[in-house]
């Protein structure tokens, strides 16, 4: 289990992640549909996370949704980190009803994020640009290359629970263990 604590000026974030867990999650970072969005993220990939944030959400919401992805990348780096015996590279669809999101990962420890989600406005009070921001912040800090590719949907819920919940299964799979693999790479080390 990995521990991080991050306190800046805009938030309070304490966090425990779990890599290999069992999808538990107790998640309150004062905004609900993003607390809806890593309680699914944790059940999917089967991550436990215990996670709170008080943010300036005063402002907007903004800082706080950008912060906890930049803990959640730290940890999951952590977690995976010096990289042995797990599969590396993972791919996931899923569906929510007439949505439908890909996400592809490669756990390179090479930050890369490429994002095509062709939403815009909110859901509820949650600014739908926030969610690339999450991403952003999580891959960089996390060493991981993934695309995350809308492929059909109108309902902006369930484009964002996808894109959520195939990173969720995208990462389970990447992080699958296999002791056949070794280094997951041929230069011997990532």
């Amino acid at each position: 289990m990995t521990e991080i604590k991050r306190v800046t000026k805009e938030t309070d974030i304490k966090l425990e992640l779990s890599l290999y867990g069992s999808g538990k999650s107790d998640i309150n970072t004062q905004i609900g549909f993003f607390d809806h969005m890593l309680e699914s993220f944790s059940k999917h990939s089967l991550i436990d996370i215990s996670l709170e944030c008080k943010g300036d959400i005063h402002v907007d919401f903004h800082h706080s949704v950008e912060d906890v992805g930049i803990v959640i990348g730290e940890a999951l780096k952590k977690e995976i980190f010096p990289i042995s015996d797990i599969e590396r590279f993972g791919e996931a669809s899923v569906v929510m009803d007439e949505a439908c999101v890909n996400c592809v990962l490669d756990l390179s420890n090479r930050a890369y994020l490429y994002f095509e989600l062709p939403i815009n406005g909110k859901v509820g009070d949650f600014d739908v640009e926030l969610c690339e921001e999450f991403f952003k912040s999580l891959m960089l800090n996390a060493g991981i290359s993934a695309h995350i590719v809308y492929q059909r949907g109108e309902n902006k819920h369930h484009i964002i629970e996808a894109t959520f919940k195939s990173f969720a299964l995208a990462l389970r799979r990447a992080v699958s263990k296999n002791h056949k693999i070794g280094i997951p790479s041929t230069k011997g080390v990532l």
